[in-house]
């Protein structure tokens, strides 16, 4: 098969490998459609995966060819998302159920081989059915548009409240539709420039680059310092701020900044990952709302599966506006 195989750090080559082996318990997934991950970039240019080489890829859909036991052949030729935490299922969170809180997972794209390849192996426990309502676009955006949802329940957004989303990424923008979708009153999406502003309101909603006002409830959805001060800065006393973009580095606050945390009585609460297993996980809610909140309309640009480089080089050196690439195969 072809697959795009990370052999050092900036080192990725798109090139000829065997087809995965399958384990008992596992699926072979011929891939449909994948996204690119902002933390894709980092991982592929700077810091590099937990070992070489690793194909990348934890976003995307696909449609089972094959399983390793005859027990689990009707999930051959489904159309399937793919849950890429793979947990341990025996730690203290996994006896709970909380799997994204694994102290020992396994992860698909960063740990092993991911989607950016032709096939990929997945456990059938990390399968989830596509019905026809969804495409295979919204397929390969489950895991942000979970994600964005996880956060979206970590802020406990009640009725009419005012949340505001520090952050114009695809994750970001899909958090401000759960949000409306959640009953929150008004949804302001904080960018830095004009450039987001026509991408933001075609999502439905509010767009600003200068708002003072201040809010019920702040996500931050980019993992800069200058994010995480804003967002302290805009939410309301009493308001709750979620932390969801990965950091790009240590965090130290401004003393003043910190004096905000404290007078404004503010609640601070991290997010990881999202929920999955059982009719109430994340990923059931996110198939089940797929076409009700417009995936597709963070989509920017959708890639044949031979332009990964480019759309990597558009996300790397910010040549041109985007949102979500997506690769279609």
């Amino acid at each position: 098969m072809k697959a795009y195989v990370l052999h050092g750090i900036g080192d990725l080559r798109y090139e000829e490998c065997p087809k995965p082996e399958l384990q008992p318990g596992w699926a072979l997934v011929k891939v449909l459609a994948a996204g690119i991950c902002s933390s894709d970039i980092p991982r592929i240019f700077q810091k590099g995966t937990y070992h070489f080489p690793t194909i990348p890829g934890h976003e995307f859909c696909g449609q089972v060819e094959a399983v390793a036991e005859e027990s689990d052949s009707d999930w051959v030729g489904r159309r399937v998302g793919v849950f890429p935490l793979i947990p341990c299922k025996k730690c203290d969170s996994c006896q709970k159920g909380q799997y994204e809180t694994c102290s020992n997972y396994d992860y698909i794209g960063s740990r092993r081989d991911g989607g950016f390849a032709e096939y990929v192996a997945v456990p059938v426990w990390n399968l989830l059915e596509l019905p026809d309502t969804v495409s295979n676009i919204q397929g390969a955006l489950l895991e942000p548009t979970a994600v964005a949802l996880h956060a979206v329940k970590r802020a406990g957004i009640q009725s009419g409240q005012t949340v505001c989303i520090v952050g114009t990424g695809a994750i970001g923008l899909l958090a401000g539709q759960w949000a409306k979708m959640r009953g929150a009153g008004q949804v302001v999406i904080k960018g830095r420039s004009e450039a987001k502003r026509e991408l933001v309101q075609k999502c439905g909603m509010e767009y600003s680059v200068s708002t003072q006002d201040t809010h019920d409830c702040v996500i931050e959805a980019v993992g800069s310092a200058q994010a995480l001060e804003e967002c302290l800065t805009l939410a309301a006393p009493g308001g709750r701020v979620v932390l969801m973009g990965n950091p790009d580095g240590d965090r130290t606050l401004p003393q003043n900044v910190y004096w905000s945390i404290l007078r404004k009585q503010l609640t601070l609460t991290g997010t990881w990952n999202s929920s999955y297993g059982g009719p109430e996980s994340d990923w059931q809610e996110a198939v089940q709302n797929a076409a009700e909140l417009c995936v597709e309309r963070v989509v920017s640009h959708i890639l044949p599966w031979d332009e990964l480089d480019n759309g990597l080089a558009i996300m790397k050196d910010q040549t041109e506006p985007f949102c979500k690439i997506v690769l279609e195969f």
